[in-house]
């Protein structure tokens, strides 16, 4: 277990996969109103040729666990990075995990040859919103009553990636 008063965690961000899929839904559940479902992301790893799939793992010895205390879902559509989803395990909140998975993406994005990177947030996620927003990403949109449960406006921010600070 991760506290706020204990040092900033020592993780690795890579690719996660299948077998990562208990922690990730563990993370999703504690996260979501409506999470993903084990066949959501078992469809995004299988069957969708523009997804990727980032895990922050907590470093440690080779033969000790490594757990899974955060993930990132993107797609690279040709020249748009999508972020997907987001979400880090509720001890490892506001350690800078959910910004670095973000990095990650965006500069693996680059390297795919994307020129924007674009999300949705709830209005009513806030620290979504702010972590976007210290990121660069600016809002150029909103679709009302795009979420349910409850029902909240989705807010569309995007990001250009031709002159960044990415790589």
């Amino acid at each position: 277990m991760v506290t706020r008063t204990s040092a900033r965690p020592v993780f690795d961000i890579r690719p996660f996969q299948a077998r990562d899929l208990d922690d990730v839904l563990a993370i999703e559940q504690e996260s979501f109103s409506e999470p993903w479902t084990r066949s959501m992301f078992e469809a995004e790893l299988q069957g969708n040729p523009f997804g990727r799939f980032l895990g922050a793992f907590l470093s440690g010895e080779v033969s000790s666990p490594r757990p899974l205390i955060g993930y990132i879902c993107y797609w690279v559509v040709f020249e748009e990075l999508r972020l997907m989803n987001l979400a880090v395990r509720q001890d490892c909140r506001r350690l800078g995990i959910a910004s670095r998975l973000v990095r990650h993406a965006i500069e693996e994005g680059i390297v795919q040859g994307t020129t924007r990177a674009l999300l949705e947030v709830r209005a009513g996620n806030r620290v979504g919103q702010q972590l976007y927003q210290a990121l660069g990403f600016r809002q150029y949109g909103c679709r009302r009553s795009y979420y349910t449960n409850p029902n909240e406006d989705a807010i569309l921010m995007q990001l250009p990636l031709t002159n960044n600070i990415y790589l």
